[in-house]
């Protein structure tokens, strides 16, 4: 049985969820408002790691100007389209229900610290049917901070009550990586999510996992 004090905070797209569907058609709708050129999904899934607002200032670099009050007007609009299209083609990845069930019947506590705005992450969770297995959820609005900064997995630990040191970061990208090392807690990477167009291999981590069902000999024994 893993010690009262161990605890696992994941990241969302790109760990438990592929949202990437939903993100590039929301994507697709806002470019279209915008009268601009749409991306492929799969430049998407190379936008996606800082949150919404990077997103947006992503797609419109790559398509043109991204001047302060383009990237704010667009924002809105998109807001207005994910909200519209929140988890109809969101999928959870194979492995993610088994280990989430592992963890719970361990009494392992968890959380989940994402970059994605509260008011799409609680809904998502909900709709995919996984929010019962999170005990603290850590949004890229809770706090001033998203990661990279280490201050939403902090939050998430202080909120769970345990150190950091007792805490285990899963996520899929550079972004989780450094987060958690910056935090002091240790830090397994998936390989099939989105990594921001890096290699996740390249990225410094204490382990690659290509499924979350095999991070449980780490953390319950």
């Amino acid at each position: 049985m893993p010690s009262s004090r161990t605890a696992v905070l994941f990241d969302l797209d790109g760990t438990l969820l592929d949202s990437i569907p939903d993100l590039s058609e929301a994507c697709c709708r806002m470019m279209a408002e915008l009268g601009r050129p749409p991306h492929s999904l799969e430049a998407i899934r190379s936008f996606v790691g800082k949150g919404m607002v990077n997103l947006v200032r992503r797609c419109l670099v790559e398509s043109g100007s991204a001047e302060a009050a383009e990237v704010d007007a667009a924002v809105d609009v998109f807001r207005r389209h994910y909200a519209a299209v929140n988890g109809e083609r969101t999928v959870i990845y194979p492995g993610v229900v088994p280990a989430l069930e592992a963890l719970a019947a361990a009494g392992v506590p968890l959380a989940c610290v994402t970059n994605k705005p509260e008011a799409f992450t609680l809904p998502l969770l909900e709709r995919v049917g996984i929010a019962r297995y999170f005990q603290v959820t850590v949004s890229g609005d809770t706090l001033p901070e998203k990661k990279p900064h280490p201050a939403p997995l902090l939050h998430a630990c202080e909120k769970l009550a345990i150190p950091p040191s007792a805490a285990w970061m899963i996520g899929d990208s550079a972004n989780d990586a450094e987060a958690a090392r910056a935090a002091g807690i240790p830090v397994l990477l998936v390989t099939y999510g989105y990594s921001e167009g890096l290699a996740v291999d390249s990225i410094e981590c204490d382990g690659l996992l290509s499924s979350l069902v095999d991070a449980l000999p780490r953390i319950v024994g």
